[in-house]
């Protein structure tokens, strides 16, 4: 069961939920998630939606290894159509705000988006924690080692599993002080992870789950499935869905993704297998 409550509004499920990406850029890492269109991103959101996902995540910014910082205005400029078409939407569905700056974080709210969802856990604005305390809104707090544009440079880990359960447990005291009272946590695959430390990550998700938090996973067509199979981007989904089926099976709250209807039917799956 996952609950999530958000300037009045309440979302409730007994199973899983599923995070759809939009993508505001025209710089993702997986080309065919660019929509940094305003007709693209309108029919985007439709899709999502009619796919019957729980959450759009709207991103004005790659946060893809090597990556380059934009502005906070660059990215507000990005993301404001889709927010206003999303939260006007006759069949809206929860959102989140993809972004590391408590300023695009504050706009979003303030426009109607529901949820945080800061991939540096805080750690690249400063303010982002006690601004998501002052909206009182959930907070995904995702860890990642060091930067977009050199995470992936050379990272390094005593316990790769240990290190983040430590992580959490000092990130959630610190939003909890500050005020946060709703916290998912993402482990943060290929963000300042080799293709050993994601892996040994998944072999271990029931420890990151026994923190107690809600946890999101984003395995989406990332490098850590088409590098381990010799592929691309896309041709990544079918890896995509073994990943999330062992997410699911080892007891993670939220997968975010780029393939709606096939983490959706991965979800329905795995719940009757856990029934069963």
């Amino acid at each position: 069961m996952i609950e999530l409550n958000s300037r009045g509004r309440s979302l409730k499920s007994s199973k899983p939920l599923v995070m759809g990406v939009l993508n505001c850029t025209d710089d993702s890492f997986y080309e065919a998630s660019r929509t940094a269109h305003f007709p693209v991103i309108c029919r985007r959101i439709d899709d999502l939606i009619g796919a019957g996902v729980d959450i759009i995540d709207i991103g004005g910014k790659s946060t893809k290894p090597g990556s380059v910082d934009i502005t906070a205005v660059e990215e507000i400029e990005r993301i404001g159509s889709a927010i206003d078409y999303l939260v006007k939407h006759e069949n809206r569905v929860w959102s989140s705000i993809d972004t590391t700056s408590a300023d695009v974080a504050r706009f979003a709210i303030e426009k109607g988006i529901d949820i945080v969802n800061d991939v540096s856990g805080g750690n690249m604005d400063l303010q982002m924690i006690p601004t998501v305390a002052s909206l009182g809104v959930p907070f995904v707090c995702t860890h990642m080692q060091g930067i977009p544009a050199t995470m992936q440079e050379n990272p390094q880990y005593e316990d790769v599993a240990e290190d983040l359960i430590q992580f959490f447990k000092e990130k959630i005291n610190h939003c909890h002080q500050a005020g946060i009272r709703e916290i998912i946590i993402d482990p943060g695959f290929g963000f300042g992870k080799s293709m050993e430390h994601n892996y040994t990550l998944v072999s271990q998700l029931e420890k990151i789950v026994a923190i107690g938090q809600p946890v999101m996973v984003g395995f989406s067509r990332k490098s850590m499935i088409y590098k381990l199979l010799k592929t691309t981007p896309d041709e990544a989904l079918n890896g995509t869905t073994v990943l999330n089926a062992v997410a699911l099976m080892k007891g993670v709250s939220v997968l975010r993704v780029h393939d709606a209807r096939e983490a959706i039917e991965t979800v329905k799956i795995i719940e009757q297998i856990k029934k069963a």
